[in-house]
C-alpha cells in the first residue's frame, strides 16, 4: 500500500467518477453541486472554490464531494446543518471512508444514512484506484 498518498496533502481534489454520480442522480435528481470546478461540476448549478460553497446556502438537492484534506468536517457539518434547517431538502455527499474521526461520529454516526462503497474508486482521469475506502453520506 502506498500510504505515501494515502497520508499526504499532495491533494484534496478527487473528481468524482461519472458513472458513479450517475447513478446517485438517478436516485436523487440532484439541482446543486456545492463544491467543484467548472471541468468537473456534476451540476447544472454549482459553487466553485472562488465562490466558495462553505459560505453559501446550500438548496434543494444537494450533492457535494468535498476537498479530503483538513478541511472536511466543515463540508459534513453544512451538508448535516443544511437539512436540519431545512433550506436543503437532501444532501448527500461521497467521503473517504473515516469512520475514526471527531466528524464522523459528530454529524454522521446515527445521523445519516451510510453506504459503504464497495471496493476503491477511481476519481478523475486516474489510472489507479484511490488508497482509501469511500462512503456515500445521505443527510435527509
Amino acid at each position: 500500500m502506498n500510504t505515501d498518498v494515502m497520508f499526504s496533502s499532495k491533494t484534496d481534489l478527487w473528481a468524482t467518477p461519472q458513472d458513479f454520480f450517475d447513478n446517485l442522480n438517478q436516485e436523487f435528481d440532484f439541482n446543486l453541486d456545492v463544491c467543484a470546478l467548472p471541468e468537473n461540476a456534476k451540476c447544472k448549478n454549482y459553487y466553485t472554490p472562488e465562490v466558495d460553497g462553505l459560505s453559501q446556502q446550500w438548496e434543494g438537492h444537494v450533492w457535494c464531494n468535498p476537498p479530503y484534506g483538513r478541511e472536511i468536517a466543515k463540508w459534513v457539518q453544512k451538508g448535516f446543518e443544511s437539512v436540519q434547517a431545512g433550506t436543503a431538502s437532501i444532501c448527500v455527499m461521497l467521503l473517504p471512508a473515516r469512520t475514526d474521526t471527531k466528524w464522523f461520529h459528530s454529524y454522521v454516526y446515527n445521523k445519516a444514512e451510510i453506504r459503504f462503497v464497495k471496493g476503491r474508486l477511481k476519481f478523475g482521469k486516474s489510472k489507479n484506484s484511490a488508497p482509501f475506502p469511500s462512503m456515500v453520506v445521505v443527510f435527509k
